[in-house]
Formats: C-alpha cells, structure tokens, sequence
C-alpha cells in the first residue's frame, strides 16, 4: 500500500501542516525539520496525490500549450523553450494540436479547462471574436504566442510579421526582381501568418507595382503546397521570385523549380521564413526571415507563470526582433 502524508509526518515526527508546507516549498521550515521530511518521504517512497493536491490549492502546476500545426518545425522549437522555463518554474506542459481547426481549437481549451490546469499558451490558427470571447468567458490566464490580438486585450509574445515580411519583398526587390509571388495563409485569417501578405503587399504598393493574382496563393504552410503551386505559377505567368510564408514552402517551390529544370536562384530567387533549422542546410541553402523561436517560447511562459503568481510583469506585450537571413536562394 502506498505511503500517505500521515505516515510520512508521523516518521518525520512533525506535523501534518509541516509536511504540506516542506511539499509545496513554502518557506516557513527550518532546515533541519526539512531534512526530516525529506528523509521520511525517501524512505518511505511517498508520492503527493496531484488530483488532490489540485483540488484543494485549486492549481495544478500544469499549463496547456495549444499549436495549430505540431508538424510544422516551427512550433517543436517554441514549445521547447515553454517547457524548460515552465521546469524551472516546477510546471509541467500539456500539447494540443489543433489542426488549424477554430472548432478542435475551442474543444481543446474547454478540455484543458476541465483538467484544471493553470494557464494557457494560444499559438492560434486565427484569433477570431468568437475564440477571444472563448478564452474569456472560461476565464482562463492566458498568453497569445507568435501573434496579437488587435485591441490587445491578452499579453502577447511576437515578432512585426507584417514589417519583417516587407523587409523581407524590399530585399528580393532591391535585387530586380519586380515579378514577385506570394505563398502563404489566406490574408483575411486573424494570425501571424496572414499579416506576413500584408507585408508583400505593403513592399510592393510601395514600389508602384500592382498585385497581381495570378502570383498570389493560399494554402497549407507546407512543403507539398509550394510544390504544387510553384508548378500552377509556371504553366500561366512568368516569376523573378517567390516569397514563401515558411521555409517548408519554400523547400516545395525550389523542389518544384528544379524538376522544371530552372535553377535557384539564376532563375528564379525564393525567400522563405522562420528560420529552421534545415533552412541552413537545404540545397541551395534558404534565405529567410529568421524569429527567435525558443526565446519567444521562454518568454510567454515566464509572462504566464508570473500572472499566475500575481508578480509583477515588466512588459505584457514582446515584440521580439528578427533578421533577414541572406543565403544562397536569393541572387
């Protein structure tokens, strides 16, 4: 049978009360007594009943991370750097994965609500009213990661997708290159991701060169959706360059333009996005726009937990720098 609290306090000889405070750290027991208890549940191999523990101090020491795409390599490299500042912090993490679904989205967070955990981490696939409104009336602590809500009503953590997105069309402009694609999310999706079109577009009604539709495309943020489009553009328009809403885009197209025979980036330049890893290490080696992933990850979930322990919280609002990563996809 598995040793109580009781049996642990009456091996320790102290109280009940003291082996609680000595469990939850708070900082009341000297240090012998603490030594003790510490002894008393080694040797007694105890383990604190977290159900219980949960219902009684109404916390969990659990937060939920919810990601619209955990196949995309950007959010592993997030969700990693949440998980080692909520360790330090003694939380554990629980991932949803919602597809990019607004309805898989809202079940997950009514989910991890009935779990009691703590706080949420919203990396969303669009931030409509109806899921702010979601998050609100289950009046769960919450942080939006790698995107903002418009009024601002939720303390966020993000790069300016639309300025590194324009900064990223000025460079391939810069460059000569006036035919310039875009591929990415649907632009009317309230997320990071769509406010990375606006940015193409910004760059290019700046420069006096119209949109034209013919070398705008939405779908997937994957590699087979650049593939597949790369090879539409071609069969009714010319292109200079494309500029891709993530690096797995940007693998498609080249992938696609090689077995067109056009060579990257004499032919035609790609610009991707993110910064991952295999961007580096991709033949020809991807320009991108690079976000601090891991930073952004640690960062939310300091925010979180500070909210949760009612600190005080420097800045609601990150909005991390990127850079422009030149490599060899650009001419």
């Amino acid at each position: 049978m598995a040793a109580s609290i009781k049996d642990v306090a009456r091996e320790a000889g102290v109280s009940i009360a003291t082996v609680s405070r000595v469990i939850n750290k708070v900082d009341v027991v000297n240090e012998e007594t603490k030594k003790k208890v510490l002894e008393a549940i080694d040797l007694l191999g105890y383990s604190p009943n977290i159900v219980a523990q949960s219902l009684k101090t109404n916390r969990s020491k659990s937060i939920g991370i919810l990601v619209p795409d955990i196949s995309s390599q950007v959010y592993p490299e997030i969700v990693r750097g949440a998980e080692d500042a909520a360790n330090i912090y003694d939380y554990s993490i629980i991932l949803c994965n919602s597809d990019f679904d607004i309805e898989k989205e809202k079940k997950y967070i009514k989910v991890l609500k009935e779990k009691m955990v703590d706080g949420l981490l919203y990396m969303s696939s669009s931030l409509d009213p109806e899921i702010l409104q979601y998050i609100k009336d289950l009046k769960m602590k919450t942080v939006l990661v790698e995107t903002s809500d418009d009024e601002k009503l939720l303390p966020s953590v993000t790069i300016d997708n639309r300025q590194a997105a324009k900064d990223a069309v000025n460079l391939l402009l810069s460059k000569g290159l006036k035919r310039v694609a875009y591929i990415g999310i649907k632009k009317d999706r309230k997320n990071a991701w769509a406010r990375r079109y606006y940015g193409y577009e910004n760059a290019l009604n700046e420069a006096g060169i119209e949109i034209d539709p013919e070398l705008t495309f939405n779908g997937e943020l994957k590699a087979q959706t650049g593939y597949k489009v790369i090879n539409s553009i071609l069969g009714k328009t010319d292109v200079d360059a494309v500029f891709c809403g993530s690096d797995e885009i940007a693998m498609g197209v080249i992938n696609g333009l090689r077995d067109k025979n056009l060579r990257v980036p004499e032919d035609v330049s790609v610009m991707g996005f993110n910064d991952i890893y295999e961007a580096s290490i991709f033949y020809p080696k991807i320009s991108t726009v690079a976000q601090p992933l891991y930073d952004m990850g640690s960062s939310s979930m300091r925010i979180l937990i500070k909210k949760l322990r009612k600190e005080p919280v420097d800045q609601e609002h990150i909005v991390w720098p990127y850079q422009i990563i030149e490599r060899d996809s650009v001419i």
